[in-house]
């Protein structure tokens, strides 16, 4: 690491989400309207032809007549500063978000945590918020029509996904999901859902903002927004059903994937030809 990086990376881990600036937002994208969705999607810079994909097939905003989606890509800074051709891209499609933090994976927290303060701060009257990935298809019909919509009238402190329950800190430094004693010192998580995606209500965005203060920022994204719910006293709503949300590929079938949420490690043309196959 540079020295300025590791200027960035120290001031990660001592500061709030609180500490970092826009670079790149989109404060009226719901001043004319009150979203029954908002998609957060987690991506990097170099992945323009995802987010090409994604604008095209699930992630559309006119996904469903007569549904009010918003659809916003969260971004980090690369070292080398702010992209021209993000800044581009941004003002082509108004999805883009995007905060003064490194674009690392020890930084997905920020990236989450900058989502939630945008909700928060610009849209708080959404019904939903979805938070996924950008290698995640989402079936965003099956989402509504039978998993959303059916909450009438929208329920307050709705959290939902593939629910983690009974998880340990991984102590071995060779995995991806260590996590050092100091950072977290306790011996088990509360129930947390899997980062590929979950659903929260509109409401719940600046709860977990709130908590955010107090709750010691750990990089495990996931896992993270779990402490926040645990800290507001919130209980995560299991899945109607196992298969909804899936953490890992689910083989294509036009039958399997009509009735899932997501499916993970998803690449560029995958989306498309999935999304015009269903």
């Amino acid at each position: 690491l540079s020295a300025e990086n590791e200027k960035f990376g120290n001031k990660t881990r001592s500061t709030s989400i609180q500490s970092f600036r826009f670079i790149i937002n989109e404060k009226d994208k719901c001043k004319d309207k009150t979203p029954f969705l908002i998609l957060i999607i987690a991506t990097t810079a170099a992945e323009i032809q995802q987010r090409s994909s994604i604008r095209k097939t699930w992630g559309s905003e006119s996904v469903i007549p007569g549904v009010e989606v918003v659809r916003l890509f969260m971004l980090g800074l690369e070292s080398k500063g702010p992209s021209e051709v993000l800044l581009r891209e941004s003002k082509q499609y108004h999805d883009i978000i995007q905060q003064d933090f490194l674009d690392t994976y020890n930084n997905l927290t920020l990236k989450t945590l900058m989502g939630m303060k945008w909700v928060a701060s610009y849209c708080s009257g959404a019904s939903f918020v979805m938070k996924t990935d950008s290698d995640v298809f989402v079936n965003t019909i099956y989402l509504i029509e039978k998993l959303l919509r059916p909450l009438s009238p929208p329920p307050q402190n709705y959290f939902t996904g593939c629910l983690m329950k009974g998880h340990k800190p991984i102590r071995n430094k060779n995995s991806k999901w260590y996590i050092s004693e100091e950072e977290y010192p306790d011996d088990k998580y509360p129930p947390f859902c899997s980062g590929t995606g979950y659903i929260l209500s509109g409401d719940l965005a600046s709860k977990i903002v709130n908590a955010s203060v107090t709750v010691k920022c750990i990089h495990l994204e996931d896992v993270y927004v779990g402490l926040c719910l645990d800290a507001k006293g919130i209980q995560i709503v299991p899945p109607p059903s196992h298969s909804l949300f899936n953490i890992n590929k689910v083989p294509f079938s036009p039958c399997v994937y009509n009735n899932i949420i997501t499916s993970r490690h998803i690449r560029t043309n995958e989306h498309i030809f999935y999304w015009e196959t269903l």
